[in-house]
Protein backbone atom coordinates (compact mmCIF):
# COMPACT_ATOMS: atom_id res chain seq x y z
CA UNK A 1 0.00 0.00 0.00
CA UNK A 2 0.83 3.14 -0.99
CA UNK A 3 0.36 7.15 0.54
CA UNK A 4 -0.52 9.06 -2.52
CA UNK A 5 -0.67 13.12 -2.20
CA UNK A 6 -3.12 14.91 -4.65
CA UNK A 7 -2.25 18.78 -4.96
CA UNK A 8 -4.62 20.80 -6.97
CA UNK A 9 -5.81 24.19 -8.27
CA UNK A 10 -9.43 24.58 -8.74
CA UNK A 11 -11.13 27.61 -10.24
CA UNK A 12 -14.55 26.65 -10.23
CA UNK A 13 -14.49 23.56 -8.35
CA UNK A 14 -14.25 21.42 -11.70
CA UNK A 15 -10.72 20.02 -10.90
CA UNK A 16 -11.65 19.08 -7.21
CA UNK A 17 -14.53 17.35 -8.20
CA UNK A 18 -11.79 15.40 -10.54
CA UNK A 19 -9.16 14.91 -7.66
CA UNK A 20 -12.29 13.47 -5.68
CA UNK A 21 -12.99 10.47 -8.05
CA UNK A 22 -8.77 9.78 -8.65
CA UNK A 23 -8.95 9.66 -4.85
CA UNK A 24 -11.65 6.77 -4.83
CA UNK A 25 -10.61 5.44 -7.51
CA UNK A 26 -6.75 5.04 -6.20
CA UNK A 27 -8.01 3.80 -2.61
CA UNK A 28 -10.20 1.27 -4.21
CA UNK A 29 -6.72 -0.02 -5.47
CA UNK A 30 -5.72 0.02 -2.33
CA UNK A 31 -3.62 2.65 -1.45
CA UNK A 32 -4.46 6.20 0.90
CA UNK A 33 -4.95 9.06 -0.51
CA UNK A 34 -4.67 12.37 0.95
CA UNK A 35 -5.85 15.72 -1.13
CA UNK A 36 -4.62 19.09 -0.70
CA UNK A 37 -5.45 22.63 -2.46
CA UNK A 38 -2.35 24.26 -3.20
CA UNK A 39 -3.02 26.94 -1.19
CA UNK A 40 -1.88 24.40 1.90
CA UNK A 41 0.66 22.39 0.12
CA UNK A 42 3.29 24.19 1.93
CA UNK A 43 2.42 23.06 5.28
CA UNK A 44 2.31 19.31 4.12
CA UNK A 45 5.13 16.93 4.66
CA UNK A 46 5.26 16.22 0.80
CA UNK A 47 8.39 13.47 1.68
CA UNK A 48 5.96 11.43 3.85
CA UNK A 49 3.89 10.81 0.87
CA UNK A 50 5.10 7.86 -1.99
CA UNK A 51 4.18 9.10 -4.86
CA UNK A 52 2.37 13.14 -5.80
CA UNK A 53 -0.34 13.81 -8.33
CA UNK A 54 -0.84 17.59 -9.32
CA UNK A 55 -3.77 18.86 -11.08
CA UNK A 56 -4.58 22.50 -12.40
CA UNK A 57 -7.41 24.09 -14.06
CA UNK A 58 -7.21 26.40 -16.84
CA UNK A 59 -8.61 30.07 -16.77
CA UNK A 60 -8.13 32.21 -19.87
CA UNK A 61 -5.50 30.33 -21.30
CA UNK A 62 -3.18 29.80 -17.87
CA UNK A 63 -3.19 27.56 -14.64
CA UNK A 64 -2.47 29.13 -11.57
CA UNK A 65 0.96 30.59 -10.78
CA UNK A 66 0.64 28.90 -7.10
CA UNK A 67 0.52 25.48 -9.24
CA UNK A 68 3.79 26.86 -11.03
CA UNK A 69 5.34 27.97 -7.86
CA UNK A 70 5.03 25.15 -5.80
CA UNK A 71 6.11 22.45 -8.67
CA UNK A 72 9.16 24.61 -8.95
CA UNK A 73 10.04 25.40 -5.35
CA UNK A 74 9.22 21.46 -5.16
CA UNK A 75 11.15 19.87 -7.96
CA UNK A 76 13.35 18.24 -6.59
CA UNK A 77 11.59 15.96 -4.27
CA UNK A 78 9.03 15.67 -7.33
CA UNK A 79 11.41 14.04 -9.20
CA UNK A 80 12.50 11.57 -6.84
CA UNK A 81 9.34 9.82 -6.72
CA UNK A 82 6.66 8.37 -8.94
CA UNK A 83 4.86 11.51 -10.13
CA UNK A 84 1.87 12.98 -12.44
CA UNK A 85 0.66 15.94 -13.78
CA UNK A 86 -3.15 16.50 -15.48
CA UNK A 87 -4.91 19.41 -16.44
CA UNK A 88 -8.75 20.33 -16.44
CA UNK A 89 -9.68 22.77 -19.71
CA UNK A 90 -12.49 23.15 -21.46
CA UNK A 91 -10.78 23.42 -24.78
CA UNK A 92 -10.55 19.47 -23.98
CA UNK A 93 -13.71 18.58 -25.05
CA UNK A 94 -12.60 19.09 -28.53
CA UNK A 95 -11.31 15.12 -29.35
CA UNK A 96 -8.16 16.75 -31.49
CA UNK A 97 -7.27 18.25 -28.20
CA UNK A 98 -8.27 15.67 -25.46
CA UNK A 99 -4.43 14.11 -24.63
CA UNK A 100 -1.57 15.74 -23.72
CA UNK A 101 0.28 15.79 -26.95
CA UNK A 102 -2.15 17.51 -28.69
CA UNK A 103 -3.44 20.11 -25.67
CA UNK A 104 -1.95 23.63 -26.14
CA UNK A 105 -2.61 24.85 -22.65
CA UNK A 106 -0.44 21.63 -21.23
CA UNK A 107 2.14 21.71 -23.96
CA UNK A 108 2.51 25.29 -23.30
CA UNK A 109 2.75 24.50 -19.23
CA UNK A 110 5.22 22.06 -19.61
CA UNK A 111 7.35 24.14 -21.49
CA UNK A 112 6.92 27.19 -19.07
CA UNK A 113 8.40 24.72 -15.95
CA UNK A 114 11.79 22.68 -15.47
CA UNK A 115 9.99 19.63 -14.04
CA UNK A 116 8.70 16.87 -16.64
CA UNK A 117 6.05 14.87 -15.08
CA UNK A 118 6.35 10.95 -15.50
CA UNK A 119 2.91 10.18 -16.44
CA UNK A 120 0.60 13.26 -18.28
CA UNK A 121 -3.50 13.69 -18.39
CA UNK A 122 -6.10 15.95 -19.35
CA UNK A 123 -9.63 16.37 -18.88
CA UNK A 124 -12.49 18.00 -19.79
CA UNK A 125 -13.95 20.64 -17.60
CA UNK A 126 -17.29 22.21 -16.87
CA UNK A 127 -19.27 25.30 -18.59
CA UNK A 128 -20.97 26.86 -15.49
CA UNK A 129 -22.34 29.79 -16.84
CA UNK A 130 -24.66 30.84 -13.99
CA UNK A 131 -22.32 30.85 -11.63
CA UNK A 132 -19.86 33.17 -12.95
CA UNK A 133 -19.32 36.72 -12.26
CA UNK A 134 -20.34 38.72 -15.16
CA UNK A 135 -17.08 39.85 -16.31
CA UNK A 136 -16.00 35.52 -16.34
CA UNK A 137 -19.57 34.87 -18.09
CA UNK A 138 -19.13 37.11 -20.83
CA UNK A 139 -15.31 36.11 -21.12
CA UNK A 140 -15.82 32.55 -21.24
CA UNK A 141 -19.07 32.92 -23.68
CA UNK A 142 -16.69 35.27 -26.35
CA UNK A 143 -14.69 32.63 -25.91
CA UNK A 144 -16.53 30.10 -26.76
CA UNK A 145 -18.10 31.45 -29.04
CA UNK A 146 -14.60 31.48 -31.09
CA UNK A 147 -13.93 27.94 -30.45
CA UNK A 148 -17.32 27.34 -31.75
CA UNK A 149 -18.64 26.35 -27.93
CA UNK A 150 -21.90 26.44 -25.98
CA UNK A 151 -22.80 30.01 -25.38
CA UNK A 152 -26.27 30.53 -24.03
CA UNK A 153 -25.92 32.09 -20.52
CA UNK A 154 -28.10 30.08 -19.15
CA UNK A 155 -25.78 26.87 -20.05
CA UNK A 156 -24.61 24.43 -17.45
CA UNK A 157 -22.69 21.39 -19.08
CA UNK A 158 -20.01 19.20 -17.92
CA UNK A 159 -17.71 17.85 -20.75
CA UNK A 160 -15.16 15.51 -18.26
CA UNK A 161 -15.28 12.02 -19.05
CA UNK A 162 -15.42 10.21 -15.93
CA UNK A 163 -13.96 7.10 -17.46
CA UNK A 164 -10.89 8.60 -18.62
CA UNK A 165 -10.45 10.07 -15.11
CA UNK A 166 -10.92 6.26 -13.81
CA UNK A 167 -8.51 5.07 -16.62
CA UNK A 168 -6.18 7.72 -15.11
CA UNK A 169 -6.49 6.81 -11.33
CA UNK A 170 -6.22 3.08 -12.17
CA UNK A 171 -2.80 4.07 -13.98
CA UNK A 172 -1.67 6.10 -11.09
CA UNK A 173 -2.11 3.65 -8.73
CA UNK A 174 0.53 1.40 -10.47
CA UNK A 175 2.72 3.53 -11.20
Amino acid sequence: MAKFLIVYSTTDGQTRKICHRLQQVVEQQGHQVAMVPVEDADRIDLASYDKIVIGASIRYGKHSPLITRFIEKNRTLLESKPNAFFSVNVVARKPEKNIPEKNPYLQKFLRRISWKPRELAVFAGKIDYPSYTPFDRFMIRLIMWMTKGPTDPKTVIEFTDWEKVDQFGRRMAKI
